[in-house]
């Protein structure tokens, strides 16, 4: 909620300060750029959390009950926790690079051009929005195994 309304303070003062009063709200776009990182991969980790992530699911529409959905399930949700363990793999070497700099050393460190943020600050709301979506994609991945080896309903 922070996230959301301090972007739409900051994109209606940008937008007041060009349109009404002629003028420019310098850099900006940096803080833009930070604060949506943020609301983005925080809202993904919440969406994975709620079980509410876009999905093409046609297993749950058109497969009838029994093993054979449960396994399907099942797969779904391993090859999820495949890919996002890999999302956060990569992630973490994103993180780094922006922490550490390209040479690993802390010297050099990636920043913006205007306000000098550093880029990390971006990477570690993606890093940490990738992990929270790894644990929650591990829970549904759990459940699942649950209910493919017991039998039954989610």
């Amino acid at each position: 909620m922070v996230s959301a309304f301090a972007l739409t303070v900051l994109i209606s003062a940008a937008t007041f300060v060009r349109y009404v009063l002629h003028g420019d709200l310098y850099g900006y776009e940096e803080w833009v750029k930070l604060i949506a990182f943020w609301l983005y991969f925080s809202g993904a980790a919440i969406g994975a959390y709620n079980g509410t992530h876009v999905s093409a699911d046609l297993v749950n529409a058109y497969v009838p009950e029994g093993f054979l959905k449960r396994f399907l399930v099942f797969l779904k949700c391993f090859i999820t926790v495949s890919v996002m363990a890999l999302y956060v793999w990569y992630g973490y070497d994103f993180f780094m690079f922006g922490f550490m700099g390209p040479l690993g050393t802390r010297i050099a460190i990636p920043m913006t051009t205007i306000w000098r943020i550093p880029l990390w600050t971006s990477y570690l709301g993606i890093f940490l929005g990738f992990i929270f979506m790894l644990y929650y994609f591990a829970v549904e991945l759990f459940v699942s195994a649950k209910v493919l080896f017991l039998g039954g309903k989610p």
